[in-house]
């Protein structure tokens, strides 16, 4: 009999902490106007998520589909978590099957840590070995998370020495308006420069006059001052 979404749902709800919901409530700005509004947590840390997924990993897609369409924001990232813990176990069916389930729920995907914590283990290793057009059909969306979702997925490609898409997603996005895509651009550069400094040096100047202020500070955190005076 395979495992009920009923059961972790359970285990979830006997970890509520509303000290730590109010604090989360905040953090991740559910406040009318803010890119969260309307997100409801728990208050259960990421650790014991993780281990909750490690527990219930072979959970079937169907009653993943139940989790991840919860209120919660702890019940759509142990769902993600369980998606990331299945990817590397599965065969290639599987992995497709992965892969389609989580684009067919992007919309569930709605907060930057449920972002960052899937995409690059889902989207990116699927397209490691696939054509890497969706992420240039998902940076041109409206949808701040999809954007968002399009940039992290390259962390794996970065991983792997490919940085080539990551520079012209991030090439793209310098005149995005959400610091939060900034932000991660920034990083993914960063990420670049901690593997090929020149790439990365270069990119900043051949964009300086562009580039914004939140993302060029997140990209040269692992850089020397020595490194920037060419820049300046």
């Amino acid at each position: 009999m395979s495992t009920s979404y009923k059961l972790i749902l359970a285990e979830l709800l006997a970890k509520k902490n509303n000290k730590q919901s109010e604090i989360l409530q905040r953090f991740f700005k559910t406040a009318k106007g803010q890119y969260g509004y309307g997100d409801l947590f728990l208050g259960i840390k990421v650790p014991v998520q993780r281990a909750i997924a490690k527990k219930y990993k072979n959970l079937s897609l169907s009653e993943i589909q139940k989790l991840l369409g919860n209120k919660f924001h702890e019940c759509r990232l142990t769902a993600l978590l369980i998606l990331t813990y299945q990817f590397p176990l599965s065969d290639k069916k599987h992995q497709k099957e992965i892969y389609d389930f989580y684009v067919k729920n992007l919309n569930h995907i709605n907060n930057w840590d449920l972002v960052d914590l899937s995409a690059p283990n889902i989207i990116g290793k699927y397209l490691l070995t696939h054509s890497h057009r969706p992420l240039f059909n998902l940076v041109k969306s409206k949808n701040l998370w999809h954007r968002r979702i399009a940039v992290l997925s390259t962390f794996t490609f970065i991983r792997n020495n490919d940085f080539a898409d990551t520079l012209k997603l991030a090439k793209y996005l310098l005149k995005d308006p959400h610091d939060l895509i900034h932000k991660a651009v920034g990083w993914m550069l960063r990420e670049i420069g901690k593997r090929d400094k020149a790439i990365l040096l270069n990119f900043l100047k051949d964009n300086s006059t562009r580039i914004p202020r939140v993302m060029y500070r997140y990209s040269i955190e692992k850089l020397d001052k020595s490194d920037l005076l060419g820049l300046q």
